[in-house]
């Protein structure tokens, strides 16, 4: 994924989306939870982050910074989301017209570290809460 971020911005991108789809399938089924059907991104995410507790209902209001943690949070959720909207429109895996633009090795990093850390940070609760 890193390696394409400068040869091939799209397929980096495309990557970054599929890291986060196996990350939550991976960490569901590790826990004995399955999703009717073929779920999206949006619901592999969202299964995945309420399986863990990390949904900003699950902070308690009087824990300190919990204003802050609640809104990282929440953020955290729209990552998948986003990427997988970025990936339809300039990444791989869906066929394109011959005039589709590309985005740039910027973008592409931007796309490959959101992942990176969204899935690190799935799998480190994981990890500490499966203890």
């Amino acid at each position: 994924m890193e390696q394409c971020v400068q040869s091939d911005p799209a397929h980096a991108i495309g990557t970054a989306k599929e890291l986060i789809e196996t990350c939550c399938k991976t960490i569901l089924a590790q826990r004995g939870k399955s999703l009717p059907g073929k779920p999206d991104i949006p619901e592999l995410t969202k299964a995945t982050l309420k399986e863990l507790k990390l949904v900003p209902d699950d902070v308690e209001d009087s824990a300190r910074g919990s204003d802050i943690i609640k809104r990282l949070l929440q953020n955290l959720g729209t990552i998948g989301n986003n990427l997988a909207e970025l990936r339809g429109l300039y990444g791989t895996g869906h066929g394109k017209h011959a005039h589709t633009g590309t985005l740039t090795p910027r973008h592409a990093r931007l796309a490959v570290g959101a992942a990176s850390t969204l899935a690190t940070f799935l799998f480190d609760t994981h990890r500490e809460r499966a203890s």
